[in-house]
């Protein structure tokens, strides 16, 4: 089997568009590689109009299968391929986009989807809204990211309370908002010194031949990755629950691992937030820039409990990787999460559906519905975590254990290769090189 792979986003191009959106797809091909080189051989192309066909007609040749996976959602998916063309797309909205705007059928999901005849996505209530209007027989397939062997051997031991513990920042930028001067990023004064300030910092950091620096985690320390310019991410309503909870609690530390190629960009919006909370005695870390693999792993290990105040999440590839190294979570169990996070491995956060438009609609359309989050709930989860980190040593074991559990049941590459081969089973059974099922 050939799987010819594509994302709009590759190694090169990555660091100057991290945090733009679906910049994330690069990492869900990269996590799915194990698994397609244990079923076949994977060819990666930069331009799929240009180089799938000739990929495809000489594995025909050869009597080889192949098909083509467009990490992308189904309005950039490429069409028309005579190679079976299987968009792997997240989603986390209770209704696809389901009619054309701006004179663009592509605008209309259904018109890719149809043409491809199939798909991937990474959650069952994705897989739930795609059939709501393509039909119950609508062929699509639920497969996360495998992340659970790379992220369960994690070096450290889960633990609540964390003794000290240094993080390598390998060229990324540490702030802890405690120890910097918020006046400068007041939404009063305007951001132009704090700005100048990021941007000073960011430069010093990133000289030639300057050592990487170290951050030293200690407590109970609560670990959220998030792109700020996501507004799906809610991140005010996390950092003001945080703070609302541990305004008194020095011993509280939560690390927002910001992902945005521009510092002022990443920083500066959160830190203005941050400004108008008034004292307190809880420590906020603000890390930008790409951490190397070992410096990221390291901040995994030192987290006692991964976080997510989302409107809604496709899979959530940070809160993944966190749960499978068995690092509790506090968290909403909407969307994506609603497949793997529970009672027994998470302080379940409370949210209720509201309406919402779909993120690429630029009409703003209210046609679909996102999860609001309990702010009273987050604030409360928060503290009960805390005193399970600090008090319950035992349930916070049995609680990282169930997190290992569920996302080794949910993310785990045999169960995603099992996935992954029913799929192929389907395609080769139903001559899907030259199937498309008719526009209903």
């Amino acid at each position: 089997m050939i799987f010819i792979e594509h994302a709009s986003l590759n190694d090169r191009t990555i660091k100057e568009n991290f945090g733009a959106p679906e910049y994330s797809y690069l990492f869900v091909k990269r996590a799915f590689q194990p698994v397609l080189d244990r079923l076949g051989e994977r060819v990666e192309v930069a331009d799929p109009a240009r180089e799938v066909e000739p990929i495809f007609r000489a594995a025909e040749a050869r009597g080889e299968p192949c098909v083509f996976l467009s990490y992308n959602p189904p309005h950039k998916t490429p069409l028309g391929l005579a190679c079976p063309t299987i968009p792997v797309f997240a989603w986390e909205y209770d209704r696809i986009p389901d009619e054309t705007w701006d004179d663009d059928p592509r605008n209309d999901w259904r018109h890719g989807l149809l043409q491809t005849g199939m798909a991937i996505t990474h959650c069952r209530s994705a897989a739930t809204a795609v059939r709501s209007s393509l039909g119950d027989d609508y062929p699509i397939w639920v497969a996360p990211a495998p992340l659970f062997e790379r992220f369960n051997t994690v070096g450290a031991a889960a633990s609540g309370w964390r003794e000290p513990f240094d993080v390598p920042l390998d060229g990324a930028v540490a702030i802890s908002a405690g120890e910097v001067d918020l006046s400068l990023f007041r939404p009063e004064r305007g951001l132009a010194d704090g700005v100048e300030a990021l941007r000073l910092l960011d430069r010093v950091a990133q000289a030639p031949g300057r050592a990487s620096g170290s951050l030293r985690l200690e407590g109970v320390v609560y670990t959220s990755v998030l792109a700020p310019a996501d507004g799906r991410k809610n991140w005010r309503d996390l950092v003001t629950a945080f703070v609302w909870a541990f305004r008194a609690t020095p011993t509280a530390t939560l690390v927002l691992k910001l992902t945005h190629a521009a510092i002022e960009h990443g920083l500066a919006p959160v830190l203005g937030h941050i400004a108008t909370l008034g004292a307190f005695a809880c420590r906020i870390v603000l890390l930008h820039g790409m951490l190397a693999n070992e410096a990221y792993a390291a901040l995994v290990a030192a987290t006692s409990y991964a976080v997510n105040a989302s409107t809604g999440e496709g899979q959530c590839l940070p809160l993944m990787e966190y749960m499978s190294a068995g690092r509790p979570a506090v968290t909403p169990a909407h969307s994506a999460m609603a497949d793997y996070v529970s009672p027994s491995n998470a302080f379940v956060v409370k949210s209720d559906l509201r309406p919402a438009a779909w993120p690429q609609d630029e009409r703003a359309a209210i046609r679909c519905r996102q999860h609001m989050v309990s702010f009273e709930s987050l604030v409360d989860q928060f503290r009960e975590s805390y005193q399970v980190a600090t008090s319950a040593p035992a349930r916070y074991d049995r609680m990282s254990a169930g997190a290992v559990r569920a996302l080794k049941a949910f993310c785990s590459e045999a169960v995603v290769a099992a996935r992954i081969q029913e799929l192929l089973t389907w395609v080769e059974a139903s001559g899907a090189g030259s199937h498309r099922i008719a526009a209903r």
